[in-house]
């Protein structure tokens, strides 16, 4: 018998790509359980499943950064002194991107490239472990929303966050709705869907210099790079990235001050219409503004 539940969850995160660099994903979750009916004559209560593979999911994957440990240009640092792991990432054309952070903002996959099959077969076995005796199986189809308009990836951090979100590198596959004089436009949409194309969104206030930095692992030319930091409750976060990869706001990142910034930023090149920026923070969920 099996057991099926779609719509399970969103994992919002970033990866590390060799080709891409930081990618910023939102992969929806369905699973299928496959086993022999309980005393209760079912495989598992549906109000179980959603509760108990939903949390170990949001645990093992949600908010955090990806980190292909097999490949070859993939470095992992344990600071157990400070509580901390580094990781130094050099991607196939020689972009650095390297990381200071607690070891519940990265998850390790035994794989050198992280792709839906990687992190199926990641997350099966965090979730085998947890499942009732009646239970021989679980199945993961990990897919992503379908949207037909242009989209971006991006990856932030928010430090006044309380929960997951303030981790520095997470991130999410997102639509933009841009309408100009109450018409939907798809050329405008595309733009910044080429502007914010595989994006790190930073706020001028976590910059720090770069003889700053508590990384330990260095780049050639620190001209070409930012170094971000910040200390928030689940302690501290350092990220150094290519300069070409980011975008520097004046405000913090949640998608009420992005939408603000893409309004803002979208009158300087349509400053004649009206306009109306309907900005997604993954799936389903987001922020609206107009002028």
């Amino acid at each position: 018998m099996q057991l099926f539940v779609n719509d399970l969850t969103v994992m919002d995160f970033s990866y590390l790509c060799p080709k891409r660099g930081m990618v910023g994903e939102s992969w929806i979750v369905d699973v299928i359980l496959t086993g022999e009916l309980n005393e209760e004559s079912m495989v598992q209560d549906f109000g179980i499943v959603k509760k108990d593979l939903k949390r170990l999911i949001d645990e093992y994957v949600d908010h955090k950064l990806l980190v292909p440990a097999e490949y070859a240009g993939a470095t992992v640092i344990h600071d157990d002194v400070n509580e901390q792991v580094e990781v130094r990432f050099t991607c196939e054309d020689s972009r650095e991107i390297m990381l200071r952070c607690p070891a519940e903002a990265y998850a390790f996959l035994y794989s050198d490239v992280v792709t839906m099959e990687s992190v199926s077969v990641y997350l099966k076995e965090v979730l085998a472990t947890h499942l009732p005796e009646n239970v021989d199986n679980i199945t993961l189809k990990l897919r992503t929303e379908v949207i037909e308009s242009p989209f971006y990836h991006y990856t932030h951090g928010l430090k006044k966050h309380d929960g997951n979100c303030q981790r520095i590198a997470h991130g999410h596959r997102s639509r933009i709705d841009i309408y100009l004089d109450g018409k939907i436009s798809e050329q405008e949409q595309a733009y910044w869907a080429n502007r914010w194309d595989d994006i790190y969104i930073a706020t001028t206030e976590d910059e720090i210099a770069y003889e700053d930095r508590k990384i330990t692992g260095s780049v050639a030319t620190p001209s070409d790079y930012f170094s971000f930091a910040y200390e928030s409750s689940q302690g501290y976060f350092e990220l150094l990235i290519p300069k070409a990869d980011c975008e520097v706001i004046t405000t913090d990142s949640t998608v009420e001050c992005l939408a603000q910034y893409l309004l803002v930023e979208q009158k300087k090149r349509t400053p004649n219409n009206h306009c109306q920026v309907v900005a997604y923070e993954g799936v389903g969920k987001g922020a609206m503004v107009s002028d």
